[in-house]
């Protein structure tokens, strides 16, 4: 009997549970930039809304992730961005805990705007998986210990473009799903957590894409990775590859899609919303609107609206139900940058560095506050603990509470 509790313990110790505050990946738990936190501050003062700012060693377009108090950000430096940095903070005071450095072994040219250290690392709440625009990915444990690493460079040394790899990571099931996706060796592979070895690899459009995966959860409480392309929507488990549904009509190859509840919001002729079926059925479209077209930022939704930013910085709101145009805002931009938002809050901050607070609850829309944080941001926020987390090539700063 005792041997049977510990094996039932052991399992359950697997995978740790979802702290309310974290934010395990790029965008949030549920891929869509949206919090469930009321603590977050909608008036920024420059003088008190800053709890901590730290200095980092090289540049980055990576969010930084948050576990269990803990932040956990990537960089690269050297005059080939050659040195690849994974670095923990303490959230409550930014005090550092550990930092690990590895060489790349794959290729680290990429576009000047962008950087090596572009992809934002996830975590199951017990290992954290950092990859970089050279393929090369890295596992610890939240003490810093190295668990495994991957150069995928080296497998598979045709899969990279001359402008940089910046696609993310999600991990499900016990795998890390991986989408390595460019004009001549294109794939998508889910690696084992625990060993960083192929469970499966998906040959996959040949054509450069910047996209990051996303889980679905289905009506029938199945969850899907969500491979997109140019060519359009994979569907697939993540612990087999099996494809269970495919959308043929073409996607952007530059913002993800948005999952929400059981729908898929698809930046593809503007904006179309999936709803699989259940049991693998393929799923039908609710509606499309090519009045909703997202830039480089990716959309989100807020309730019963969904918001589209352009690179310019006009903001479209729409009715999350039918597609139809409801006001347009135009934000201080340019921008690369993901909003995120809570409530009736949107939270987005432009290249130059500017944050500014939407709320989306007025008629037209409004920005409410604003905040110079001075430096160049090209990377989406994160939200965890009542604060706003923003990063610069030099910078993470911590909006909100100490």
């Amino acid at each position: 009997m005792n041997r049977i509790v510990i094996f039932l313990a052991a399992i359950a110790c697997t995978v740790a549970p979802l702290q309310a505050s974290d934010w395990r990946q790029f965008r949030g738990p549920l891929s869509n930039g949206v919090s469930d936190e009321t603590a977050l501050p909608i008036s920024f003062d420059a003088s008190k809304s800053i709890a901590w700012k730290v200095n980092l060693p090289g540049r980055g377009l990576s969010s930084p992730i948050i576990v269990g108090g803990r932040v956990f950000v990537t960089c690269s430096s050297g005059p080939k961005q050659q040195r690849l940095h994974v670095i923990c903070l303490n959230a409550a005071d930014g005090s550092q805990r550990w930092e690990r450095q590895f060489w790349a072994t794959g290729r680290t040219m990429c576009h000047e705007k962008t950087s090596v250290a572009a992809p934002t690392p996830a975590s199951d709440g017990e290992r954290v998986f950092a990859i970089f625009s050279s393929n090369d990915i890295v596992c610890l444990d939240l003490d810093g210990n190295l668990v495994w690493v991957r150069g995928l460079g080296r497998d598979y040394p045709n899969a990279s473009n001359s402008l940089g790899m910046s696609s993310s990571l999600v991990t499900a099931d016990g795998v890390v799903i991986a989408q390595v996706e460019n004009d001549s060796e294109s794939f998508s592979a889910g690696l084992d957590a625990l060993t960083g070895v192929n469970r499966w690899k998906l040959d996959r459009p040949r054509m450069a894409n910047w996209t990051s995966p996303v889980l679905l959860k289905t009506s029938d409480g199945k969850q899907l990775a969500i491979l997109q392309s140019g060519k359009g929507i994979s569907a697939v488990e993540p612990a087999t590859g099996k494809t269970v549904w495919e959308y043929g009509d073409g996607a952007s190859t530059v913002p993800s899609s948005t999952p929400d509840g059981a729908r898929l919001f698809v930046p593809s002729h503007g904006i179309t919303v999936l709803e699989p079926g259940a049991s693998g059925e393929a799923p039908k479209q609710l509606w499309r609107s090519a009045q909703l077209r997202p830039g480089t930022p990716s959309a989100t939704i807020l309730g019963q609206k969904v918001f589209a930013l352009n690179d310019g910085g006009v903001l479209t709101c729409g009715d999350a139900t039918s597609g139809q145009r409801l006001w347009q805002l135009r934000l201080k931009g340019p921008f690369s940058s993901t909003p995120v938002g809570a409530g009736a809050y949107l939270y987005c901050v432009n290249e130059k560095g500017l944050a500014q607070v939407v709320d989306t609850f007025k008629p037209e829309g409004e920005i409410i506050s604003e905040l110079d944080l001075g430096d160049t941001i090209l990377s989406t926020p994160s939200i965890s603990g009542g604060a706003i987390y923003f990063r610069s090539d030099k910078q993470l700063w911590k909006v909100g509470k100490s």
